[in-house]
């Protein structure tokens, strides 16, 4: 079944505004590019050897209708002004044999780089706690490079992150953020 683990990855995020939730939603999912696609929501293990690349490479491998796997976080909101956000942090081994993590995040309140900065916080952590390792993001993460340093292993960080304010006349407004699959 080596067909289903993804060789390709890429990150996308949407805003959509409706009078209905669904409606928000496929106008966040059109806002990302992926409204076309049947999307299969799987958990958090980023394959080992998997590529991140570009979303327009990668949708020029995409057809409509397709089944597309992804790593989706989102969030709504119909009451005006209040702020939502929706965020997937990735940490990837520097090992391409070993396999890495995914997180959604889904909050109020935050900031797209506060949340995004969470979601990476948190795959990172769960990385961490495969390799037995006690971790502190505080204390550990060099923001500057997006590189942590857990248990003498190099593991790159990033993530994709939404963030909107809930429209003043209290359309719904729904966030998302993805990792995509391309198989």
């Amino acid at each position: 079944m080596d067909s289903l683990v993804p060789k390709k990855m890429f990150f996308t995020k949407g805003v959509g505004r409706h009078k209905e939730m669904l409606g928000s939603f496929e106008l966040a999912l059109r806002d990302a590019e992926i409204e076309k696609y049947n999307l299969v929501l799987v958990s958090s293990i980023y394959p080992p050897g998997c590529k991140v690349i570009s979303r327009r490479q990668s949708l020029n491998e995409l057809r409509p209708g397709q089944i597309v796997f992804c790593v989706m976080a989102k969030n709504a909101t119909n009451e005006p002004n209040r702020i939502i956000a929706a965020s997937v942090g990735c940490a990837i081994p520097a090992d391409k044999n070993a396999y890495g993590y995914l997180s959604e995040h889904h909050s109020f309140g935050e900031t797209e780089q506060k949340a995004g900065d969470y979601a990476e916080d948190l795959a990172a952590s769960m990385l961490a706690s495969t390799l037995g390792v006690d971790f502190d993001p505080d204390t550990s993460y060099d923001a500057r490079k997006n590189v942590w340093k857990i248990s003498g292993k190099t593991v790159k960080t990033i993530n994709v992150a939404q963030s909107a304010s809930g429209d003043e006349k209290g359309l719904w407004t729904t966030v998302i953020a993805a990792a995509v699959f391309v198989l």
